[in-house]
């Protein structure tokens, strides 16, 4: 996926870009973080070992900020994946812009609110591990 499909269009739009993953275990594979050092060298943020050309390390174990948007994907995803499903790229595409433009200004609010405190916490603790962020 990352080399088939999404570079291409990541590079389609611009070049000015650095890619930040989680660390999923199949990211973290050998194979996709190589991939990573030979394409995005110094451009990319994820779970790295000592020979990795990162911009940024995603230390393991740490809280993963990123819960705080599931309710919004969570939203998006109701709205996407529903009956009868999309046929084509384009047809998803239009799903997905729709779903994010039917957001209410509230619920982005709501997400940032959460975003703000989450990262609150991360800082008062000097980045400490956070059980039940």
């Amino acid at each position: 996926m990352l080399e088939v499909w999404l570079m291409p269009q990541l590079d389609y739009d611009s070049t000015d870009y650095i890619f930040q993953q989680d660390g999923a275990p199949p990211q973290w594979s050998t194979e996709v973080r190589t991939f990573l050092n030979q394409h995005l060298p110094k451009r990319w943020i994820g779970r790295s070992g000592d020979a990795d050309d990162v911009f940024c390390s995603w230390p393991p174990r740490y809280p993963d900020l990123t819960p705080r948007d599931f309710c919004l994907w969570g939203y998006v995803k109701d709205r996407v994946y529903m009956p009868p499903m999309p046929k084509t790229i384009e047809e998803l595409k239009v799903r997905i812009c729709n779903a994010l433009a039917s957001a209410t200004e509230q619920m982005l609010h709501n997400v940032w609110h959460e975003m703000e405190y989450c990262l609150d916490i991360v800082r008062v603790t000097k980045g400490s591990y956070i059980e039940h962020l």
